[in-house]
C-alpha cells in the first residue's frame, strides 16, 4: 500500500464564474497517519482544497490523486469519498435524520453496506467519539459540539482512511471545539486516520504534526508549527496571525527578555519561565 495518502500534482482550479483561479499551481504530498492544518484567510482557497481531496470538486488542470486514485476517473468516486470522509463547518448541514442511529447510518446506506452490518458499526463509531449514550436521541437536542461528533460518527461507520474537516469547530464554542479536536486527534493518535484539519484558530493548528499556509490561492508556507510559526512576519503579511504564547514570547523579547525561538504554547511558555525562577 502507498505511504501517500493525497497527492497534488501542479492543481488549479477555477469556478466558471471567476476570472481569478481559486487555486494555483498546488503541489503537496501528505503521508497515511500525518495530521496536517491548512491556514488561510478568508477566499484565500482553503475550501476549495478540501472539496478537492474529497473529490467533490474535480481540478481544473493538474491531478488529485487519494490513495493513488485519480479523482478525475469516475469509476473511483465513491471509493474515494469513502476513503477520505469530509466533515463540513456546520453540523446541521449534514445531519439528515430525527434521530442519532439514523444519522450514522445515513453514510452507510449511501454506499450499499450490509444492513445487517449496520448496528455494530454505529455502536463502534458513537463510542469512539464518545456519543453512544445519545443513540436514540434526536440531533436538534445536542449542543454544537455534540452534533459535530455525531457528524464525525456517521463519516466512521463508513470506513474511511482519511477525514477531511473544513472548518469543523468554526460555529462552536471553546467547550466544543476542544472536544471535537480532541477526539479528532485521539483518532489520528489511536487508529492513524490521517487527517486534513482546515481551520483558522492558531492554536489549533500548533497541536497538529504540520502546517500548511495557503494564500490568494497558493501554497506559500508547508512545514512543522515552529518552522511555520516562527515567521511572524510573512505570516501577518498574509492576514494571518501567530498563536497567542508566540506572540506574548515576541513582545517578552522586544523588551529583552531572553526566550528562545519555537513556543507556541502554553506548556512552552509555562517550561521556560519556571526554568528561569530556579
Amino acid at each position: 500500500m502507498t505511504q501517500e495518502h493525497f497527492k497534488l500534482e501542479n492543481v488549479s482550479f477555477l469556478y466558471e464564474e471567476e476570472a481569478v483561479p481559486a487555486l494555483k499551481n498546488v503541489s503537496f504530498t501528505i503521508g497515511r497517519g500525518e495530521f496536517v492544518a491548512v491556514l488561510g484567510h478568508n477566499g484565500s482557497g482553503k475550501s476549495t482544497l478540501a472539496k478537492l481531496l474529497n473529490g467533490l470538486f474535480l481540478p481544473s488542470e493538474g491531478t488529485v490523486l487519494v490513495s493513488e486514485m485519480d479523482t478525475k476517473d469516475p469509476q473511483y468516486t465513491w471509493d474515494i469519498r469513502q476513503r477520505a470522509g469530509m466533515v463540513f463547518q456546520n453540523p446541521d448541514n449534514q445531519i439528515v435524520a430525527t434521530v442519532v442511529r439514523d444519522d450514522v447510518a445515513f453514510g452507510m446506506e449511501n454506499i450499499g453496506v450490509d444492513p445487517k452490518d449496520m448496528p455494530a458499526r454505529i455502536e463502534e463509531a458513537l463510542t469512539t467519539v464518545g456519543m453512544m449514550p445519545f443513540l436514540d436521541r434526536a440531533p436538534h437536542l445536542l449542543s454544537g459540539g455534540q452534533k459535530q461528533r455525531v457528524a464525525i460518527a456517521g463519516i466512521l461507520a463508513m470506513q474511511p482512511e482519511a477525514l477531511v474537516l473544513d472548518e469543523a469547530t468554526a460555529m462552536l464554542d471553546p467547550s466544543g471545539r476542544k472536544e471535537v479536536f480532541e477526539t479528532v486527534a485521539r483518532l489520528n493518535r489511536e487508529q492513524g486516520i490521517t487527517v486534513v484539519w482546515i481551520t483558522h484558530f492558531m492554536e489549533e493548528a500548533v497541536r497538529c504534526g504540520r502546517v500548511m499556509v495557503i494564500h490568494g490561492g497558493e501554497m506559500r508556507l508547508d512545514g512543522t508549527p515552529k518552522e511555520v510559526f516562527s515567521q511572524g512576519e510573512l505570516l501577518r503579511s498574509l492576514r494571518l496571525d501567530v498563536p497567542p504564547m508566540a506572540r506574548l514570547a515576541e513582545e517578552l523579547i522586544s523588551r529583552g527578555i531572553d526566550l528562545p525561538a519555537g513556543i507556541l504554547s502554553v506548556e512552552d511558555m509555562e517550561r521556560e519561565v519556571l526554568a528561569r525562577c530556579r
